[in-house]
């Protein structure tokens, strides 16, 4: 089983880090992939080099073992970070769109519904990017956060993202990939970009109750969104223990009662962010 590191040569705080990366010792020429993508292997990591945005490059982890044979068990994708607030973050989370409308097309990558699993790596980074922010003097002027899941490539292995705003150049990001892995994760509910402000999800009651709500007649995606989150994390962390938290001030009354009812109904427990990180 082999890792995927995946670059883009458009994106300078994409291939900083991946060159940070080849100036290591034990790097050697790789397969190549349709669409001019090369790679380099070191023991068990693969790292890709395309020329395409990240977001466009569906089902690498298919496209990798139909190419060479290697099966691959992860993917962490190195890409710029914008947000409107312009403020300079490292940031990392993981990949989906599992809250649109089945038909609708999402405007970066990936497809309604669908969620990858979460890397197991998620954890152990953005501990490892607080504590390289802090050596290097970047607290507080960048901001070091977990992102909720908001675009593709589609895949169907555990895979993350480790985002890095364009005028950090991407050297702190690269630190030492092997971490531990953590059997314990948190599933942000929740409205806005970032976590613990999470994903929007879509939540439709004709009658707008105030009392307690019935899961059966709302409607929307939420229902969509929650169970595909569930399903793919459970994936990505078999016999972890797994749970959601519900971000108060993102809800009214009527959905705060249905989405924990709908929890309840699966045994799901409901956390806090600072119960996992």
């Amino acid at each position: 089983m082999v890792t995927l590191l995946v670059a883009t040569t458009t994106d300078p705080a994409s291939t900083n880090p991946a060159n940070a990366l080849l100036a290591m010792h034990g790097w050697t020429p790789g397969a190549s992939l349709q669409g001019g993508i090369k790679s380099f292997a070191n023991q068990q990591v693969r790292l890709l080099q395309q020329g395409k945005g990240i977001v466009e490059e569906d089902h690498l982890d298919v496209r990798w073992e139909e190419a060479t044979g290697e099966e691959m068990d992860e993917l962490i994708f190195f890409s710029k970070h914008t947000a409107v607030s312009n403020r300079p973050a490292l940031t990392v989370h993981p990949i989906g769109v599992p809250h649109p409308r089945q038909g609708e097309v999402p405007p970066q990558g990936g497809k309604p519904g669908w969620a990858a699993p979460p890397n197991p790596r998620i954890g152990p980074w953005l501990r490892l990017l607080k504590k390289i922010a802090q050596s290097h003097n970047l607290v507080p002027e960048f901001e070091i956060t977990l992102e909720g899941t908001h675009h593709g490539p589609e895949t169907n292995q555990p895979a993350m993202f480790v985002e890095i705003s364009l005028g950090l150049g991407g050297e702190p990001a690269v630190g030492n990939w092997r971490m531990s892995l953590k059997k314990k994760v948190l599933l942000g509910i929740g409205g806005g970009h970032y976590a613990p402000r999470h994903v929007d999800i879509v939540m439709e009651d004709p009658s707008q109750s105030k009392a307690e709500a019935n899961t059966a007649v709302i409607g929307g995606t939420w229902k969509q969104a929650i169970e595909e989150a569930f399903k793919t994390t459970k994936s990505a962390f078999p016999g972890g223990n797994i749970m959601a938290h519900l971000d108060q001030k993102s809800f009214k009354s009527w959905q705060k009662n249905a989405i924990t009812a709908f929890l309840a109904d699966h045994n799901i427990k409901i956390g806090k962010p600072n119960d996992i990180l």
